[in-house]
């Protein structure tokens, strides 16, 4: 877990307008106001939804100060279901990620705990000094992913070729209509309290049928959540994901034109992917 410390007030940088917010926002807005007791109305929030982690406990936000010292925070939530949130935003954003899509957080949480047993368990009870390929993918996912929602499989093959011209040009009313993108990443959210040009998602894709785009967003949120959680197995790895320019996505920034996409320090030819 990164992100340093902030003053008190970082709340006061979110601007909740940014379209890459706007799933969140009707729960996340509310807890920005200067009086507000985030962490406690967070708790309060997943005591109604019922999140539970995979041993079933119930989820909680805590101080930092409740994670024993020694013990690592992936551990702490699968042994205990309190997630240690400290008062910055990148732990602001992570406690929102698990609000908005529960199943793929305790699942992501499920499988680095067991990686990290297994590693224990192979090293005769000796901490890893590294984390290896499958929790060095699951931080990525859980860090820096997006999730690309999509009825439209020609779309993968293109952003996967590196084809942006085809994504975000011959595709753009696509966005909003048969393809749409929801941040997952709370590092990610956390750069983009001051975008930039170059920000990069790992993209996971995510097929679905054309009526899905019929769904209230709860609805759809909540489809995509579940089929991720049973996506998501000991045999990730980084090759999985795509990369994906946040501010490429039309409507995510301004001056979309030709020029805008022919900056090849932000959208790179797939010529020397392996």
């Amino acid at each position: 877990m990164s992100g340093g410390a902030e003053p008190v007030d970082f709340r006061s940088g979110i601007d909740w307008n940014q379209p890459w917010l706007a799933p969140l926002r009707v729960r996340g807005e509310p807890l920005c106001h200067p009086q507000a007791d985030w962490r406690n109305a967070l708790n309060e929030h997943a005591l109604h939804s019922g999140m539970r982690n995979h041993r079933d406990l119930p989820i909680c936000f805590v101080a930092q100060s409740d994670l024993p010292s020694g013990q690592g925070y992936e551990d702490f939530i699968s042994a205990t279901g309190q997630v240690p949130t400290r008062n910055n935003s990148h732990d602001f954003f992570n406690a929102q990620v698990w609000l908005a899509f529960p199943r793929i957080k305790a699942k992501l949480n499920a499988l680095q705990a067991a990686d990290i047993e297994r590693q224990l368990i192979e090293s005769g009870g000796v901490a890893a000094g590294h984390r290896g390929q499958l929790r060095d993918a699951l931080t990525i996912f859980d860090e820096s992913s997006a999730l690309l929602v999509s009825s439209n499989a020609s779309l993968f093959a293109a952003l996967r070729a590196h084809d942006w011209g085809s994504v975000f040009i011959d595709r753009r009313n696509d966005f909003g209509r048969t393809c749409e993108v929801y941040l997952f990443g709370h590092a990610l959210m956390e750069k983009l309290v001051a975008p930039y040009k170059g920000i990069t998602a790992h993209a996971w894709l995510v097929e679905v049928d054309e009526d899905y785009f019929d769904l209230a967003e709860a609805d759809r949120m909540a489809h995509v959540d579940g089929v991720i959680a049973g996506q998501l197995t000991a045999a990730l790895r980084n090759r999985d994901y795509a990369p994906l320019p946040l501010m490429g996505i039309p409507g995510w920034s301004e001056a979309q034109d030709a020029d805008f996409y022919a900056d090849s320090s932000v959208f790179r030819s797939g010529r020397n992917r392996r």
